[in-house]
C-alpha cells in the first residue's frame, strides 16, 4: 500500500492519501479521542503522541498536530507513525467507522427562518459545486450550518479548522462568492 501525503495552507495539518475510499459519504472530525470512540482509525492515529485532530474525507485523512515545542511533535518525526497506523488498519481491513446511528458531523441542527428556504438551497448548491471541492483539495471541508439576518454561518472542518488563512477564506472568497450570487447575504461567519 502506497499512502501519498500532500501539505495543506494550516501547517499544523497534513493530507494523507491512501488511495481509496475512506468514507463512502460525508465526513468525520474529531478533535478528541473523546469524540473518536465512533471509528477505530481515529482512535489508533490519536494515540501517537502529538496528534490533535483526524478528519475523514471521501479518499483522504487530514491529521492536525500540536504547535512545535521542545517536545518535538514536528511532521519528520509524525509522519512515518501517521503513516505506520493508517496502513496497518487499511492492510487489517477493520472499517473507519464502527457501525452507529450517532450524529458523527458535530455540527448539530441546521438553523434559517421560515421563508429562507431558497436562498438557503442556493447558499447550498455554491457551497458543494464551487466551495467544497476546492477545500476538500486542501485537506478540510466547509459545511452550512445556518442563516439567519443576512450571516450565513459555517462549519469549518479538517485542515481549515484553525487554519490561518481561514479567515482570509471565509472574508474574501467564500463571502464574496456568496454575496454575488444571493443579494440577501451580507456576511460570512465560521461557527
Amino acid at each position: 500500500m502506497f499512502i501519498q501525503t500532500e501539505t495543506t495552507p494550516n501547517p499544523a495539518t497534513l493530507k494523507f492519501l491512501p488511495g481509496q475510499v475512506v468514507l463512502e459519504e460525508g465526513s468525520a472530525d474529531f478533535r478528541s479521542p473523546d469524540e473518536a470512540e465512533a471509528s477505530p482509525l481515529a482512535l489508533r492515529l490519536f494515540e501517537i503522541p502529538g496528534v490533535t485532530g483526524v478528519f475523514f474525507g471521501h479518499d483522504f485523512i487530514s491529521i492536525t498536530k500540536e504547535e512545535q515545542d521542545d517536545n518535538g511533535f514536528d511532521w519528520q518525526h509524525l509522519r512515518p507513525a501517521v503513516l505506520g497506523a493508517i496502513m496497518e488498519h487499511f492492510v487489517t481491513g477493520q472499517p473507519v467507522m464502527s457501525n452507529t446511528d450517532g450524529d458523527l458531523s458535530g455540527e448539530g441542527e441546521e438553523f434559517f427562518e421560515e421563508g429562507d428556504e431558497q436562498i438557503v438551497k442556493t447558499i447550498k448548491e455554491l457551497l458543494d459545486t464551487r466551495v467544497r471541492p476546492a477545500v476538500a483539495q486542501d485537506g478540510g471541508d466547509i459545511t452550512f450550518r445556518g442563516f439567519k439576518e443576512g450571516i450565513v454561518y459555517l462549519h469549518m472542518k479538517g485542515a481549515c479548522a484553525g487554519c490561518p488563512s481561514s479567515t482570509a477564506t471565509l472574508k474574501y472568497g467564500i463571502q464574496n462568492l456568496l454575496k454575488h450570487f444571493i443579494p440577501e447575504v451580507q456576511e460570512v461567519s465560521a461557527v
